[in-house]
């Protein structure tokens, strides 16, 4: 087989690179789980408030999604490795710092501008992105398995984290975890090397459906259109964000206990990735709008299951289902992007749509908080999760009607 051959859609190499695709966001997506781990060890060495404490995790949020925009552009101008390779040395060297840091402020600077805009951004948005241009006939599942990476992260690294805080202190872990990275992230990028093949045509199935790259997606200008994305990515997330963020101290307050919320938020995850996958399946069938539509339908569902169950054996069904429900709506904005807008701008558009994703995990987990404060009771912060969650619904029709439009204009006679 000729080196062509190799380096086509859907091919032999295609998978192998999805396989590394997948360990190397394993990689990169681990510090935004490890800073949940060593927060009360942090918290007791730097005599802080839990608030304060709590910051890191939020400077790498806000990093991370800005660095996805830029780390996309530079994929797109000049292919995935360059960014990899930042993304290595960030990672290698924020960890590094961040164990040396002598105060929380410090702490949190390194976490944000090296941990996540020069390192964890390098290892998402560009992977997603690149992942859309090797795939058309199985865009959809190849996509949902390069963003489980992200899950898998939660899966495998606290419990390992753990381990070595446990015996070692965090900060030797920090420091181990930073020679790992600078290690293994080079090594793994040197088979990203090729540069995803020339744009095909979309098969027949997504034609059908109006999936056509365009500089005119949805039959609006590429600003609309990607501002619209942009909205319902926040308001889909901001809904998200209520169970994943609150489970453990709705449990509390219920009077389970924070280790059956630790629990259930284990089993949301697990469920998540096993969601990411099946969407996957179903995107290839139907196309990211329609499965967008599913998936934020059947959210706003799990939310509403929270308002009249509240008793235990019900809290870890409907965890699950939310798992189950929600874990394959974020990938499916890469797709709806890879579809309808130009490929060579895939890697920009995608870390930008992905960014808004991330911004609306951080404004729900907060807001969520501030209804909570306000109120007193979790019922009106599930409200809310489900008022955005709408916000989403209503989008995403919209753009569906626009695209049926278009195909009933194209089929037409002159």
């Amino acid at each position: 087989m000729t080196a062509a051959a190799q380096h086509l859609p859907d091919s032999r190499y295609a998978w192998l690179r999805l396989m590394v695709t997948l360990a190397m966001m394993t990689i990169g997506s681990g510090a935004m789980y490890v800073i949940a781990v060593v927060l009360p060890a942090v918290q007791a060495e730097f005599g802080v408030a839990r608030a304060d404490a709590s910051m890191p995790y939020t400077a790498m949020m806000i990093g991370f999604g800005l660095g996805g925009i830029w780390m996309g552009r530079l994929a797109d101008r000049h292919g995935v490795v360059r960014p990899l390779l930042i993304g290595a040395a960030g990672l290698g060297s924020g960890f590094i710092a961040a164990g040396a840091s002598g105060s929380i402020g410090a702490f949190s600077l390194w976490h944000g501008l090296l941990l996540g805009f020069f390192g964890s951004a390098a290892t998402f948005a560009p992977l997603v992105a690149d992942t859309s241009l090797w795939f058309v006939c199985r865009r959809g599942i190849a996509v949902a398995i390069c963003a489980s990476g992200n899950y898998v992260a939660g899966a495998l690294w606290p419990p390992i984290v753990q381990h070595f805080v446990a015996q070692h202190g965090w900060r030797a872990t920090y420091v181990g975890l930073g020679i790992f990275c600078a290690l293994t992230l080079p090594l793994l990028a040197q088979a990203m090397r090729p540069r995803p093949p020339a744009a095909t045509v979309p098969p027949p199935a997504a034609a059908l459906r109006g999936a056509q790259p365009s500089t005119r997606p949805f039959g609006l200008s590429m600003g609309q259109a990607q501002a619209l994305l942009c909205l319902a990515g926040t308001a889909c997330c901001v809904a998200m964000s209520m169970p994943q963020v609150h489970i453990v101290a709705y449990c509390g307050d219920l009077g389970y206990g924070a280790a059956r919320g630790a629990e259930m938020l284990s089993l949301m995850l697990a469920a998540g990735i096993v969601s990411r996958v099946v969407s996957g399946l179903i995107c290839d069938r139907i196309g990211g709008l329609r499965t967008l539509l599913l998936g934020s339908f059947l959210q706003g569902v799990a939310l509403l299951l929270f308002l009249p169950f509240d008793g235990l054996v019900s809290l870890y069904v409907i965890s699950a289902l939310f798992g189950l429900f929600q874990g394959g709506i974020v990938p499916s904005y890469a797709i709806i992007v890879r579809e309808h807008f130009p490929p060579a701008e895939a890697g920009a558009r995608v870390g930008t749509v992905l960014m808004f994703t991330l911004f609306g995990m951080a404004l729900g987990g907060w807001m969520s908080g501030k209804v909570f404060d306000l109120t007193g009771s979790y019922q009106a912060a599930f409200v809310n999760g489900i008022v955005w969650n709408l916000i989403n619904l209503s989008v995403t029709l919209f753009l569906l009607r626009r695209v049926g439009g278009l195909r009933l204009r194209a089929a037409q006679p002159a």
